[in-house]
């Protein structure tokens, strides 16, 4: 790790975190202010790290003198486990002071006599509010069960390496004020992503690719709008050189290219090195581009920095057949995606890693040469993200932003470009009618892709964007690949059906009620759009995230019978906005069907066939009538659609 960062476990072998040195709140620091739910969300943080793996706690900025530091960012969460730690018991050094703040300092040096409620003795006035409420807070919420206390310090002990701080030392020389203004100014703490870029960073020791690296990487990390419009530079320079003069091409695979691309330009926007964010030009531009009308848009990406950072360390590995040392059945990262875990998945691969140049690890030629290589994969990724990845895209007035699958282009000559955004193209070379074929097939990307996407709302879950990354980085793809790349998606949502819910139902009883996984509804529903796309045309996926049933677990008291064998198969079963939920559970499907019409008419698409389906007949009720057969014949012709799709035999049962 770089000299200048250090992991501290909060509880080590011989003491805890305050035997590391002196730390002194200056005075341009505020004095202890964090809130009961600040105090809380740490406490219940530390409560809920998992058993197996660190957990990140946060980072401390420091400027060192000697064996004291003074600290420029991370205050409030270091008072706060000062305060934890003498709540457990520990022995903990009176190494935390605050510059000329007396009540501080005298309620810091008194802290056992509060903890042990013996603080009659002590002068009132002296007394610092704030942290005795804190402790007040950690108090009430430190497990009183031996048992539970235990383990909740064991969580702390560097032994079991769980919750872990990374202190930063800032550069000698370095103005604090101006530092601290420009922290407190942006409301930032350097997190997971700025350690891991300091660290690779780290393995390059030549300037000239320390620059290029800390270009890309900033470039990278705004997910907002496209990567081409976050490198700034005089006449286009960088954008041309990396890009190409319409900027729609890959950027070069060749780290040369980029030293040349960074050679002698002066960027308007620094990145967020330390050394960088205190310089006093620091800025952010703020261009998202135009459309073909000229009207000013903003793009959202699907997931965040820290996230696609781990999709393209995903993507390195599969193009580079990075494998772990004890053998191809030793996992190299958990599939499952976590942020928090951010420098320890890099770590993994770092140390465990082997290409066919050798183990990655192995010396600093090595490393340097992985940092390049991620560093150009990152931006390559980014690059096909953006074009063939969904968005949300806000235009004029609508708040709700639409998802979109645009690529940016240029119209204009030298400094006098100008981007704008069409769909992306999908068509096969020299196919005829271009324009009509490309939309329908951008739409069908669309529809797959946001079909997905409201079904993971979870980053930790979006596997379907690392496959659709493995698939577009594929170096032996073919253009004409493009016009199938729904497919792809397609398959993602297939295997996701098969697995989790086929597999899970056995012998055709399909009646999983609400833990029926939300893919099912919405691959469903994109097949049903899918097969009349016409009707259908204003259809939209949205977060649809509550599974309700059509006729009610518990009817209304009452009004009509209840229901108890097939309640929860899932022809009864539908998915609805969570924030219908209340209204919606208890009714029948006849008052539902009249109640809800509006909300219906542009919800779930399968919702919308059960509202066609409840009908009376032969005297019966439409409710009597739906759960006796209509339920019925509506799941198996949802099922025989999906059964279909995913290649399984369709007979019933």
């Amino acid at each position: 790790m770089n000299e200048l960062i250090k992991e501290l476990c909060i509880i080590t072998e011989n003491g805890n975190i305050f035997d590391t040195g002196e730390y002194v709140i200056p005075l341009y620091q505020r004095a202890f202010a964090w809130e009961d739910k600040q105090i809380a969300q740490l406490v219940e943080d530390i409560g809920d790290a998992s058993e197996d793996a660190p957990y990140y706690l946060g980072t401390l900025i420091v400027s060192r003198e000697k064996d004291q530091y003074e600290v420029v960012d991370g205050q409030q969460r270091l008072t706060a486990l000062y305060l934890l730690l003498n709540c457990l018991g520990e022995d903990v050094k009176n190494t935390l002071t605050f510059a000329c703040r007396e009540k501080s300092n005298y309620t810091l040096r008194n802290i056992k006599e509060f903890v042990q409620e013996d603080s009659g003795k002590l002068a009132a006035d002296l007394i610092e509010t704030s942290i005795t409420r804190g402790l007040e807070v950690i108090t009430e919420m430190i497990p009183k069960d031996e048992e539970k206390r235990f383990a909740f310090l064991n969580k702390l002990r560097k032994n079991l390496k769980r919750v872990v701080l990374y202190r930063i030392e800032v550069p000698k020389n370095t103005d604090l004020n101006r530092y601290f203004e420009i922290m407190n100014t942006r409301g930032e703490q350097l997190e997971q992503h700025d350690i891991l870029k300091a660290k690779l960073m780290s393995y390059l020791p030549d300037r000239a690719d320390q620059v290029a690296f800390a270009k890309i990487w900033e470039a990278c990390s705004d997910m907002t709008g496209y990567v081409q419009m976050h490198f700034i530079s005089k006449n286009n320079t960088v954008r041309d050189r990396l890009f190409e003069c319409n900027w729609d091409k890959m950027p070069p695979e060749e780290w040369d290219r980029y030293r040349i691309a960074f050679r002698n330009i002066s960027s308007e926007r620094e990145g967020c090195k330390i050394q960088e964010l205190i310089d006093p030009y620091f800025n952010k531009q703020e261009d998202d581009g135009y459309t073909d009308d000229d009207i000013r848009v903003r793009f959202e990406s699907v997931i965040e920095f820290p996230f696609f950072l781990i999709h393209t360390l995903k993507v390195l590995i599969r193009n580079q057949n990075i494998h772990h040392m004890e053998g191809d059945d030793q996992p190299i990262i958990a599939k499952l995606m976590d942020d928090k875990k951010l420098v320890k998945t890099f770590d993994q691969v770092i140390e465990n890693g082997i290409t066919e140049a050798g183990r990655i690890s192995e010396n600093k030629s090595r490393l340097a040469q992985f940092s390049k290589d991620f560093i150009i994969c990152l931006l390559r990724t980014r690059f096909l993200f953006d074009k063939y990845i969904i968005k949300r895209e806000y235009a004029n007035e609508n708040s709700d932003g639409d998802w979109s699958l645009k690529s940016l282009h240029v119209s204009g000559r030298n400094s006098q470009k100008n981007p704008y955004y069409r769909n992306t193209w999908f068509l096969r070379f020299r196919e005829w009618d271009t324009d009509r074929k490309n939309d329908r097939r951008t739409k069908t990307n669309i529809m797959i892709q946001s079909a997905l996407r409201v079904s993971y709302t979870s980053p930790k879950v979006m596997h379907w964007i690392t496959e659709l990354m493995y698939w577009l980085s594929d170096s032996d793809r073919k253009s004409d690949d493009l016009a199938n790349y729904y497919t792809v998606a397609e398959h993602v949502a297939q295997q996701a059906v098969k697995e989790d819910f086929f597999d899970v139902c056995k012998e055709g009883l399909f009646a999983m009620g609400v833990n029926t996984p939300h893919i099912v509804f919405n691959y469903l529903d994109y097949l049903l759009w899918n097969q009349n796309k016409k009707k259908y045309d204003a259809f939209v996926f949205e977060y649809r995230n509550s599974v309700e049933h059509w006729y009610p677990r518990n009817p209304s008291e009452g009004t009509f019978e209840q229901w108890k064998d097939g309640v929860d198969r899932f022809g009864n079963l539908c998915i609805i906005q969570r924030s219908v939920n209340s209204k919606f559970s208890n009714m029948s499907p006849e008052a539902k069907k009249s109640t809800f019409t509006e909300m219906i008419a542009k919800g779930s698409l399968k919702l919308r066939l059960m509202h066609d389906m409840t009908e009376g007949y032969d005297g019966k009720s439409a409710s009597q009538y739906w759960k006796e057969k209509a339920f019925s014949d509506h799941e198996k012709m949802m099922i025989a659609v999906l059964k279909d799709a995913c290649g399984i035999d369709a007979e019933f049962g």
